[in-house]
């Protein structure tokens, strides 16, 4: 089979609850609220949900987007920028600013932890010098007994 046939069948598969909680490590309920946000659709047939190749990209985007720290809102904002018929041309460019402001946020917070761990690590080395200090000069009492 051709490449572009292989990839019109996984476009066409649909996947089951179980089967995207197993790959992606998340819980049905992550799932359900997913879809509850507006995030996810998948088809119903009776009570099974079944989730589309695009639910299925579209989750690996909202994990990717929840792991580097951006709202739910946010990557909501990023996902519905697809329907615009423009190639993706627009999600792109958002996405694309989005991750680069996000990159530089995160970079800005790990200058402040490290200070704020350099900190820590001076005061920790004051008391510890007060301590032994003050445990050396306290007064010792004799065990009665």
């Amino acid at each position: 089979m051709t490449s572009a046939g292989n990839e019109k069948s996984n476009r066409d598969r649909t996947y089951s609850i179980t089967e995207l909680c197993r790959e992606f490590s998340v819980t049905p309920r992550t799932l359900r609220f997913y879809e509850q946000k507006g995030l996810l659709a998948p088809a119903r047939r009776g009570w099974t949900r079944l989730f589309s190749y695009r639910d299925r990209a579209r989750l690996q985007l909202i994990l990717r987007g929840k792991k580097v720290g951006f709202s739910l809102e946010e990557i909501k904002e990023m996902l519905e920028l697809y329907n615009l018929k423009d190639g993706q041309l627009t999600q792109l460019r958002v996405a694309a600013t989005k991750f680069r402001e996000r990159r530089e946020a995160l970079h800005q917070q790990r200058i402040e932890v490290e200070e704020a761990i350099e900190e820590l690590e001076k005061t920790i080395t004051l008391i510890d010098s007060l301590l032994k200090e003050r445990e050396g000069a306290a007064p010792r009492t004799a065990n009665a007994g």
